[in-house]
């Protein structure tokens, strides 16, 4: 399979360490793409459930392939989530096409995106709260584990793939995080400060949408997950794209591509960063 080449991709909640990521699908996307720039906005290493004792094969595989890209001449930004927050004290390092931030702006063709994990918007990340998202966290992680076992069943069985821990983190965050307050709350902030889009993570809904008030408009955009529904965002023909993973699309041989340039700081892309650092929980 021929890699396909993308101006940028951003992906998010990966959750490499645990029993949830999907790693194997997420190492064959890597290895199908050739960004110019690759942002992973936050949550990619799972520091809340992070042992020493589970951190498989192919866990490793994707870190490799992250450190082949860069190696290529891909510029790889790592912005720090609340799973992986143990990075946000080392925020603004940079190491030849690598950077860790906790948010950036970028400027593609003269407009302005906004990109962030998300948590900080988030209210069950915060304060007693978060001890109570942590013991979520790791429960949502064993009903994975059985619900994977429970499909592997229903496959000896021919019957179709169940997702109940899908259906549980859909109603935590409705009942919970409130999806609808989350996505308006960045919206509009959004608008405030004039950004024509703003990207985020979190949590685990793809979706690309235009709000509109008053004082202007933006699009939206949220990577998605690496658990549950598996996709990326890509800016491709001078827009963004939601790309979902679909299995029968992607090929067990690597076709080796072209190299690209190593930079890509151009008149097309322009990257502001910021930190978190010594600041509270605000944007």
């Amino acid at each position: 399979m021929q890699k396909r080449f993308v101006d940028v991709v951003v992906v998010s909640d990966l959750h490499l360490g645990t029993y949830a990521c999907r790693a194997k699908e997420f190492l064959a996307y890597l290895k199908s793409v050739t960004p110019r720039l690759l942002i992973l906005n936050g949550d990619i290493i799972d520091g809340w459930q992070f042992s020493k004792h589970y951190f498989p094969a192919v866990h490793m595989a994707v870190i490799q392939e992250i450190f082949q890209l860069l190696a290529n001449g891909t510029r790889v930004i790592y912005i720090t989530g609340n799973h992986d927050e143990i990075l946000r004290r080392y925020s603004d390092i940079q190491l030849g096409n690598f950077q860790l931030t906790d948010k950036i702006v970028i400027e593609i063709n003269g407009k302005m995106t906004w990109i962030f994990h998300g948590d900080v918007f988030d209210h069950t990340t915060r304060r007693q709260a978060k001890l109570w998202t942590r013991l979520g966290s790791n429960g949502y992680a064993s009903l994975l584990a059985f619900n994977s076992f429970i499909n592997r069943l229903m496959k000896l069985l021919g019957k179709k793939k169940l997702s109940l821990s899908k259906r549980i983190m859909e109603q935590f965050n409705k009942r919970m995080v409130n999806i609808g307050a989350f996505e308006t709350l960045i919206a509009e902030l959004a608008i405030e400060k004039k950004y024509d889009s703003v990207i985020c993570g979190h949590i685990h809904q793809p979706q690309k949408r235009i709000f509109s008030n008053e004082f202007g408009s933006v699009t939206y955009l949220n990577s998605g997950d690496w658990v549950e529904h598996l996709t990326a965002l890509e800016y491709r023909d001078d827009d963004w794209h939601i790309y979902l993973y679909d299995e029968s699309m992607m090929d067990s041989e690597h076709v080796q591509s072209p190299k690209p340039q190593p930079e890509v700081l151009t008149n097309e892309i322009a990257i502001y960063f910021h930190s978190l650092a010594n600041q509270q929980a605000v944007i």
